[in-house]
């Protein structure tokens, strides 16, 4: 199914929506979410700091969103943090020189290009003009995206709204290192939000002016970039590859390593943990592939970069960057704050290296739901719902009575307090026939319904309903919490 469905779904039980959006001039690429959508973003955020924070012993942070200039002099964004921008010379609408030759030839434009080169491609091309279809423009000119304010009463000091999680978990490093007392490699890690001043946000969730990120540095010596204890773990496993000039192959992290196609043992090890936890929430590996970023691509900090991708109804939708940043972060805060930023392993002095992972959450939620959502007929009954795993669903069981009279209403409302007793998310509805509710739960993805009738009174039974299978089972109510339990681990 597409992404347009999505976006019905996302209007109809307000996941997500602009914000401000009762005002007609509000802001665009900045968006709110509602009680489901927050929900479902935040465990997206649960499952990884369980599987990568907690799983892989890394430490997380949270920092502050506003810095101090140098820091951005240091990390390169005041001069590098540019996108090339056009301007329509007949109804003065700006737009994003590369993408709208992209959109135009079909073909990828890097983004190393230079302003005249872009100007150039603009008029051979004879682009058109996306809002009044006119032909000229100005000439190309780069645009800063940093959102810039000044602190203090008198305006003195400039600042910035970071544009990356990840500055703040360079700038923590070296404190983080002796405080917690662990060796290299080490991993920090930061879930927040960024600010991007983008020229044209769109495609809803996909480019926004403030986007969520879950980052994770991990900071170790280039000596022993392949001395990676777990990698037995992941030798054999088998990572879509789409490598420069080829087509996407499935790679085992062993050949990936020996073959030099990856820099070392802890690249290869973390794109398979990538790879896998993208699984958890529910997107197929067929579905999935790293690509390889050349010269022209890349970050002007990376030396080596693969971009995580998701097959979407928009086509393939990058969700994570995953940079070989070498000390480029550590050497230049380090120079600008005139601190040594190196540490001692081992009686050696050592300034880290940093394997960074940086996921949009706002693209992995929109991407997984729209994976998860199926439209199905049987006979004259057609239904949609969200496949979605049972620990990112909004809510892992709903619980009705079947009407609410005779005793019904106070029971079910018992058998939900129970429930949530045990620290399971459940949603209480008593309104409409069970039918519609069930349809308004599938609807947003909850896998389970328990449904309080006549003979639940009778003889302490409730009718346990599937969300994708739509089967139905009596279950007891006191087994009811192990029966939801195991299906809870099974998810």
């Amino acid at each position: 199914m597409g992404s347009q469905d999505i976006l019905n779904l996302a209007s109809r039980r307000s996941l997500f929506y602009p914000s401000a959006a009762i005002y007609s001039d509000s802001l665009a690429g900045f968006w709110d979410f509602g009680p489901y959508g927050a929900t479902i973003r935040r465990k997206i955020i649960d499952v990884w700091r369980k599987q990568f924070v907690q799983k892989e012993g890394f430490f997380e942070i949270y920092g502050a969103q506003i810095l101090p200039e140098p820091v951005f002099k240091a990390s390169g964004h005041l001069d590098n943090f540019n996108d090339p921008i056009v301007q329509c010379k007949k109804c003065h609408s700006f737009f994003r020189a590369d993408k709208i030759i992209a959109e135009k030839t079909g073909k990828n434009v890097p983004e190393s290009l230079d302003v005249k080169e872009l100007s150039e491609m603009i008029t051979k091309h004879k682009i058109a003009c996306k809002k009044c279809k006119a032909t000229q423009f100005d000439d190309v000119k780069t645009f800063n995206m940093m959102m810039k304010l000044e602190i203090g009463a008198h305006g003195g000091k400039p600042a910035y709204l970071r544009p990356e999680t990840c500055q703040t978990i360079f700038l923590n490093f070296q404190r983080l290192y002796k405080t917690m007392r662990t060796p290299l490699p080490m991993g920090i890690a930061q879930a927040g939000a960024s600010f991007r001043n983008e020229i044209s946000p769109r495609n809803t969730l996909l480019i926004e002016r403030e986007l969520g990120q879950m980052e994770i540095e991990v900071f170790f010596d280039a000596d022993k970039i392949n001395e990676v204890e777990q990698f037995d773990e992941v030798k054999n496993y088998k990572l879509n590859l789409l490598r420069l000039g080829k087509k996407v192959e499935a790679v085992s992290c062993a050949d990936a390593v020996k073959k030099k196609i990856v820099s070392g043992k802890l690249v290869a090890y973390y794109l398979a943990r990538v790879q896998q936890h993208w699984e958890r929430y529910g997107i197929a590996v067929k579905d999935m592939r790293f690509r390889e970023l050349d010269n022209d691509e890349k970050a002007f900090y990376a030396k080596e970069t693969w971009d995580f991708e998701v097959k979407s109804d928009l086509g393939w939708i990058e969700l994570i960057a995953c940079n070989y940043r070498t000390d480029y972060d550590l050497k230049g805060h380090g120079k600008q704050s005139k601190q040594d930023l190196s540490v001692n392993e081992e009686g050696k002095k050592i300034l880290p290296h940093v394997f960074e992972i940086s996921a949009g959450i706002d693209r992995t939620l929109f991407v997984t739901l729209e994976h998860a959502f199926k439209k199905e007929k049987k006979g004259d009954d057609e239904r949609s719902y969200l496949k979605l795993p049972g620990k990112i669903a909004p809510y892992f069981v709903a619980v009705y009575p079947l009407v609410k009279k005779d005793g019904l209403k106070e029971k079910a409302q018992e058998v939900a307090r129970n429930l949530r007793g045990m620290d399971f998310d459940v949603f209480f509805d008593e309104k409409g026939s069970v039918g519609k509710r069930y349809a308004r739960m599938d609807e947003i993805g909850v896998p389970f319904a328990v449904t309080i009738d006549y003979d639940t009174m009778k003889d302490g039974s409730v009718t346990l309903r599937e969300r994708d299978s739509m089967q139905q089972n009596r279950v007891k109510i006191e087994d009811l919490p192990k029966t939801l339990w195991d299906r809870y681990m099974d998810c």
